[in-house]
């Protein structure tokens, strides 16, 4: 057989056999996406959804695999296939696990779903399966691309290089990867200890927002103008932040008034929670109006509501001022606050109160 005959031959032979491979895939998938269909489990569909692609890859380079003994071609072409094969295998070996988790992440999440009101829990376990199927993915991606670098000879140490970077590497590789390993072992951290969850209401670097999306290396916090903040993932690990929906997604909502020293208390006391008895922000747990301050011109009053969440809450200490202001302009108009001043009896003009404690002659109004 003719040199060319030959390599039309082998070609052809790999053509047929990643046809078949092709066809059998997608008949093999087809059926099983039938018979998911008529089943109530969340396991399969996700299994033919996530599995479809790596399987066509490996199912492709067995089939050629399988050919290869009876293709005839030369020694080194042979090798150099074979050779292409086993790295395709391995990523696709690679692809499969990284597929596996995200099965496991779309079963977690359809379980606990975060679309329902009480979803403390579910955001708990969402948070940790998307930042351990990114760690996964990111470490099996580099185990993978080691472990084919290292296939080939002439490049072998660069393959255990990068293999022992994920490890203990060398002094250079390993300052040089220190932020990228540090930000991906306070993801790890952050998912076996959950300081933060997705959708948990934070305030970081003075602005209060949500936190939208934790990544491999970063953290998306939604500020409450849908501006953006992006962090690195370390910032939660090494640095303070507030939480306010750690253990419970429920917020105490404080409205702050400074009125005059006239002003009815117990008046307003009675304000608040019939302002807080017709609206449906309001948990139902706590309304408290108490005097926290007393000032030289004003007092201060500090009115407390409890609300299912911070958006809520947000809501709700608007509504309060809104309302409390409005009463105290239609009800008490002599309690909103005043500056007092005092009249001299030898000027014709005004004294500021303040002014008239320090010069005689001066009496306070």
């Amino acid at each position: 057989m003719g040199n060319w005959q030959a390599w039309l031959w082998s070609a052809g032979l790999i053509a047929a056999a990643a046809i078949v491979a092709q066809i059998t895939h997608r008949v093999g998938f087809a059926l099983f996406d039938r018979l998911t269909r008529h089943t109530n489990l969340t396991w399969d569909n996700a299994a033919v959804r996530r599995m479809s692609r790596p399987a066509r890859l490996a199912l492709t380079l067995f089939a050629i695999l399988f050919v290869m003994p009876d293709a005839p071609m030369s020694d080194a072409a042979r090798t150099t296939i074979d050779h292409a094969i086993a790295v395709g295998l391995i990523g696709a070996v690679a692809w499969s696990v990284i597929a596996t988790v995200s099965v496991l992440e779309d079963v977690l999440r359809e379980k606990f779903r975060t679309d329902v009101p009480d979803n403390l829990k579910a955001r708990r376990i969402a948070t940790q399966t998307q930042v351990l199927r990114r760690v996964v993915a990111v470490m099996v991606s580099i185990v993978a691309v080691s472990v084919a670098l290292m296939t080939f000879p002439t490049i072998r140490h660069i393959g255990a290089s990068l293999l022992a970077s994920a490890g203990l590497a060398g002094l250079v590789v390993g300052m040089a990867m220190r932020p990228t390993l540090s930000n991906l072992l306070a993801g790890v951290q952050i998912a076996l200890t959950q300081p933060i969850r997705l959708e948990d209401a934070v305030i970081v670097e003075g602005e209060w927002g949500w936190i939208e999306e934790i990544g491999t290396t970063y953290v998306v916090v939604k500020i409450w103008d849908l501006r953006r903040l992006v962090l690195p993932l370390s910032y939660f690990v090494e640095k303070p932040f507030q939480n306010w929906t750690r253990t419970t997604a429920m917020l105490l909502g404080s409205v702050f008034l400074y009125v005059d020293y006239t002003v009815s208390v117990d008046d307003l006391r009675a304000e608040l929670r019939r302002i807080l008895e017709g609206t449906p922000l309001w948990l139902g747990e706590v309304c408290v109006l108490q005097v926290s301050d007393a000032r030289e011109h004003t007092l201060e009053l500090r009115a407390l509501a409890d609300a299912k969440d911070s958006g809520t809450a947000w809501d709700l200490r608007c509504l309060i001022r809104e309302k409390l202001i409005a009463y105290l302009q239609q009800r008490y108009p002599g309690s909103l606050p005043r500056a007092r001043v005092a009249l001299d009896a030898n000027s014709s003009g005004p004294v500021p109160a303040p002014l008239a404690r320090h010069q005689p002659g001066l009496r306070p109004a």
